[in-house]
């Protein structure tokens, strides 16, 4: 998967992506990072990319041209790897991304939806947010982190990166690592213990220690239960939740 980042301050990808699993998988070939200064593609002798807006008001609001200009130059510039019949010149088929605070919210849904795709292109706001003209005429999808305001769209294009990343086949040493995550289910994820065995006179739950797998398993999708009972019920709603989890939600509620 090929990842293009559109800011105004590429420097700060360097130590995220420089580490961990994205950097991982860029040694592997499993992802290509391309990141784009915004401040490169506009053409007056100051390099503007922000103006005062129409209309009045306080902050500064980014230029189209510059952000159009750095989008059509990457999709232009197609890698040959990713070449194709369906996929030469400007490609419609890879998802531009507005990173905003009015975007929709961004899940493991979502992430494992923009998996699906071969390349994502993200665009990071600045300042009072971007021209309404990229969002009419060049984005395709407007995705926020959460509900709060962050200084730019970076640190969210470097969430979205690497929780799509850690999606993509082989990238993680267990295949079905993502499987079990929060949220992957609907649910939070269970509670998890290593050695030793006893610590600080807190002991490791007896069922871990038993090697009957089944029981295990069975604990664990209980333990899944409770807590996300306990602390986001809301997702209660949505899972998918067998006969033997909705008895076992039913004996909790009770107590």
């Amino acid at each position: 998967m090929r990842f293009d980042i559109f800011t105004l301050f590429p420097e700060m990808f360097a130590g995220p992506f420089g580490a961990s699993i994205i950097h991982r998988a860029q040694e592997m070939g499993r992802v290509q990072i391309a990141l784009h200064d915004i401040r490169a593609y506009a053409t007056d002798k100051h390099r503007m990319t922000d103006d005062t807006p129409y209309g009045g008001g306080g902050g500064m609001v980014m230029k189209p041209e510059p952000i159009f200009a750095a989008v059509e130059s990457a999709l232009r510039a197609e890698p040959p790897a990713m070449a194709g019949p369906a996929r030469t010149g400007v490609s419609l088929q890879s998802p531009v991304i507005l990173l905003t605070p009015q975007g929709r919210r961004f899940t493991q849904a979502v992430a494992q939806e923009l998996a699906a795709h071969e390349r994502l292109l993200l665009i990071c706001g600045r300042y009072e947010g971007v021209d309404e003209r990229v969002r009419e005429h060049l984005v395709t999808d407007e995705v926020s982190v959460g509900d709060y305001v962050l200084s730019g769209g970076e640190i969210p294009a470097m969430v979205i990166v690497d929780a799509v990343t850690r999606l993509l086949p082989g990238v993680l040493g267990d295949p079905a690592a993502t499987s079990n995550d929060s949220h992957a289910t609907g649910l939070l994820e269970y509670a998890h213990y290593t050695r030793p065995p006893v610590f600080r006179g807190w002991a490791v739950p007896e069922i871990l220690l038993s090697g009957n797998h089944a029981e295990i398993a069975r604990w664990r999708r209980q333990q899944a239960l409770r807590r996300t009972l306990e602390r986001r019920p809301d997702l209660l709603k949505s899972a998918e939740l067998t006969p033997a989890d909705r008895a076992f939600l039913e004996t909790l509620s009770y107590k």
